[in-house]
C-alpha cells in the first residue's frame, strides 16, 4: 500500500509557517543539483492535485503539479553547480542548495521539514526519513525540484543533444555513457563522478 502523504507532520510540529525541503539530482554524472522549498498557506487547503514524492508520479501528474503548486503556494529554489559539487562533494552541495531555497522563500519559515537523515546548517527544522512520501510540503518541494532541474537539463540538452540530456537528465545511462565515451566530457560535467573521473583519467594517459 502507498502512503499518500498529508499535513500530518506540519501540524503536529507546532510551528505556524512550516517549509517542506527537498533536492533532486544527487546521482547524474552531470549538471547542478536543485534544492526547494514550499510554504503551504494553510493546511486545510483544497488540493485538485496529486501531489506525491516526484520518483512516484508520471511526467504528466509532475507537469501538472508543478503548474499548481507555484501559483497556490510560497516557494523557492536553489542550485549548487558542477564545480560546488566537485568541490564541495555532492552531500555538503546539496545541504548547500537546500539553504539556498530555503534563504530565497518570501517568508522566513518558523520550521522546515527536510527530506533525508539531516538538516542543512543554518536551516531550523528536522529530517524525516522518505519525508517526499509523508510530508505533502516535502513532496511539493520534490516536485518543485524535479522539474526545475529537468527544465535545466532539457536546456543544457538542446546545446549539447549528442548526450540525451532531455531524456536522462544527466544520470548514468547507457547512451548517456556511450556519449561520454565517444565525445568526452562538458564542463557540465561532474569531475569528481567515477565514470567522469575515469574518462579524465583516460585522456590523461593518452596525451
Amino acid at each position: 500500500m502507498k502512503i499518500i502523504p498529508d499535513f500530518k507532520y506540519e501540524i503536529e510540529c507546532g510551528h505556524r509557517i512550516v517549509a517542506g525541503v527537498d533536492e533532486a539530482g544527487r546521482g547524474p554524472l552531470c549538471g547542478p543539483v536543485v534544492a526547494a522549498a514550499v510554504v503551504f498557506p494553510n493546511h486545510d487547503i483544497e488540493i485538485p492535485v496529486v501531489i506525491r514524492d516526484s520518483k512516484q508520479m508520471t511526467a504528466h501528474q509532475r507537469s501538472v503539479a508543478y503548474d499548481w503548486i507555484v501559483k497556490n503556494t510560497v516557494w523557492s529554489v536553489g542550485a549548487c553547480s558542477p564545480a560546488e559539487i566537485d568541490e564541495l562533494n555532492i552531500l555538503w552541495a546539496s545541504m548547500r542548495a537546500m539553504e539556498r531555497a530555503v534563504s530565497g522563500l518570501g517568508c522566513v519559515p518558523d520550521w522546515c521539514l527536510v527530506d533525508g537523515n539531516r538538516v542543512p546548517s543554518g536551516v531550523s527544522g528536522a529530517p524525516l526519513v522518505k519525508g517526499d512520501a509523508k510530508s505533502l510540503s516535502i513532496a511539493a518541494a520534490s516536485v518543485v525540484a524535479k522539474e526545475t532541474r529537468d527544465k535545466i537539463m532539457a536546456d543544457l540538452s538542446a546545446q549539447y543533444p549528442e548526450y540525451g540530456w532531455d531524456k536522462n537528465a544527466g544520470y548514468p545511462t547507457k547512451t548517456h555513457l556511450q556519449a561520454i565515451e565517444k565525445y568526452g566530457i562538458t564542463v557540465h560535467h561532474r569531475t569528481s563522478f567515477g565514470p567522469v573521473k575515469e574518462r579524465i583519467k583516460n585522456e590523461t594517459s593518452h596525451d
